[in-house]
């Protein structure tokens, strides 16, 4: 899938960046992070995980290996922030009118943003290196996170047009949203894994065909009350006696 709420902490008075999920200001600092997460990609793309370095993000981004240092301690903390830093836009779901032509459009995203050679070094350079690095692996986890989140909004739309039907218990529910009976997030990941599995996984290439099979599965299963959460227990009144 493609590609602000906290104070700042300290970062431009000798601080350490924030944990991945938080939020930053505009200004200097922005305007810094974001020079320094272009030399971050750019090194992936270029060298990969295990050959970039301190030495080549302050040459490409024109901050000094010390300030680099002293804000994001080493090489992991930089590719961390660099995808933290990635989820901090206003990407949202497509919105077509129909579940088909958002999970399509959807779809669509996704084959660009790894077959478009504009894009798609520097993403596929990401998820090399949460293979590497386990900090950078959990914020690219936070990063997929948020964004299947942001696809709840889909899903409400397709429920409320009527095209899925929310579980019959957890709508009856006092005060549960229709949408609660639908997983969002297992419905949307079903359009694009097949995708990330032949493009990271077995490295076959991917196409409008391939996405089409995907949305198609996709739209099959969710008829099909695949995706429908039912039977959820009551854990209101605490642990069961």
């Amino acid at each position: 899938m493609p590609d602000e709420t906290v104070p700042d902490s300290g970062r431009d008075s000798g601080g350490t960046a924030p944990s991945p999920g938080t939020r930053r200001p505009g200004g200097r600092t922005a305007r810094t992070r974001a020079a320094v997460r272009d030399a971050v990609l750019a090194g992936l793309t270029e060298h990969g995980y295990p050959g970039l370095t301190i030495e080549y993000v302050a040459a490409h981004s024109g901050v000094h290996k010390t300030t680099l240092y002293r804000r994001w301690k080493d090489i992991e903390g930089l590719v961390a922030d660099a995808l933290d830093l990635a989820g901090e836009d206003s990407w949202a779901p497509p919105d077509t009118g129909s579940l088909e032509g958002d999970l399509r459009a959807l779809a669509q995203e996704v084959v660009v943003s790894f077959t478009d050679p504009a894009v798609a070094a520097s993403g596929s350079a990401m998820i090399a290196a949460a293979f590497q690095s386990e900090r950078a692996a959990d914020a690219l986890r936070d990063y997929y996170t948020e964004r299947f989140a942001r696809c709840e909004a889909l899903v409400e739309r397709a429920v409320r047009r009527g095209e899925l039907a929310a579980d019959p218990d957890a709508a009856a529910e006092a005060g549960a949203a229709p949408h609660r009976g639908v997983d969002a997030g297992a419905l949307v990941r079903s359009v694009s894994a097949p995708l990330f599995f032949r493009l990271f996984i077995t490295r076959e290439p991917v196409d409008d065909t391939v996405a089409e099979q995907a949305v198609a599965a996709t739209l099959a299963a969710a008829h099909a009350g695949a995706f429908t959460v039912a039977g959820r227990a009551d854990t209101s009144s605490g642990a069961s006696s």
